[in-house]
């Protein structure tokens, strides 16, 4: 029962958007609202440190460098209709599930190794 029950808050992922893994530099848009009636853009880019599949509660957060050198997470709902769009910028090759020691490490320690693509002819 309760499986049929659970079944039925699923929602479908919404399939614009791209599957985000761990060590993905990406930029997100959201829709913020401002004011009463308002709503704008808003662009969150950074490096994805956390991804929790997790079924109608997955979620990713990214990581960003705000001015002054402050760390800013964010957590985003994957089946979220905030969210407009998300663009991936490059994929990092990591080797743990979830980078919070990026947290502690600043300027040219938190760069991760990029990901090349070889294609075969």
């Amino acid at each position: 029962m309760s499986d049929l029950l659970l079944k039925a808050f699923d929602k479908e992922k919404n399939a614009d958007l791209p599957e985000v893994h761990v060590g993905d530099s990406v930029t997100v848009y959201v829709r913020i609202n401002v004011g009463d009636k308002n709503e704008r853009v808003q662009m969150v880019r950074g490096t994805v440190i956390r991804v929790r599949n997790a079924g109608n509660n997955a979620n990713f957060t990214v990581r960003r460098i705000a001015s002054n050198g402050i760390g800013v997470e964010r957590t985003f709902l994957v089946s979220s209709p905030r969210i407009e769009k998300i663009e991936i910028h490059s994929r990092n090759h990591v080797r743990r599930a979830r980078l919070f020691f990026l947290r502690e490490r600043t300027g040219k320690a938190t760069r991760l190794r990029a990901k090349r693509n070889f294609e075969r002819a």
